[in-house]
């Protein structure tokens, strides 16, 4: 495990991030705009790095299935803002705890990447980076997940993982990207948020 890896990504997230380029890379072809048009409710996710098998990972939460607009999708934990929380570094922290257990005492937040407008569910996401030195013991809150899906950040950075495929609703028709991973498929603000934390850890 490269023991410099997490020194260095603090550096670069100090630094211009790549920022909405980047993020649009991985945008659905009918997206209209990276801005918002309305007053948006705040709500912040945590990519979550750990050692695992002596390399760095990821962590994804496959959601429950609920009467919602993001119901079963494959995300980051996190969540809305809400009391008691004093900054977006609170929302993800709490959220992560409630979601799969992992506190905040045993965690780091070393930055943020690029905030998110998501127009569907008229969100301003706010990604948060934090790390641990091992592999956490997860607990995953049922009702509000499925199971994990754990990546290997080399993993991700390969390009064969990188896929397209069409959709149709009765709203929008065009051409999705997405990471197949282990035949998963992460797509939409997840994905965008996860190419601008490679593209950033690449440069």
């Amino acid at each position: 495990m490269n023991v410099d890896f997490i020194q260095n990504l603090k550096y670069k997230l100090s630094l211009p991030l790549p920022g909405r380029e980047a993020q649009f890379l991985m945008a659905p072809s009918f997206r209209k705009s990276m801005t918002k048009y309305t007053v948006a409710a705040k709500a912040a996710v945590l990519l979550l790095l750990y050692p695992k098998n002596d390399e760095w990972s990821i962590v994804f939460i496959k959601r429950s299935d609920y009467l919602g607009i993001h119901s079963g999708q494959i995300s980051f934990p996190g969540g809305k803002f809400d009391i008691p929380d004093t900054n977006m570094e609170d929302t993800a922290l709490r959220e992560t705890e409630e979601e799969i257990g992992v506190t905040a005492t045993e965690l780091t937040i070393i930055g943020k990447l690029t905030k998110l407008y998501i127009p569907v569910s008229e969100f301003e996401v706010y990604p948060v980076v934090g790390f641990t030195n091992t592999r956490p013991v997860f607990k995953i809150d049922p009702y509000e997940v499925q199971y994990l899906i754990e990546a290997k950040v080399k993993n991700l950075l390969n390009l064969s993982i990188r896929m397209e495929r069409s959709y149709s609703d009765n709203y929008v028709t065009g051409i999705i990207p997405y990471f197949n991973i282990d035949s998963h498929e992460i797509w939409g603000a997840t994905a965008m948020i996860l190419n601008e934390f490679l593209t950033l850890i690449v440069d």
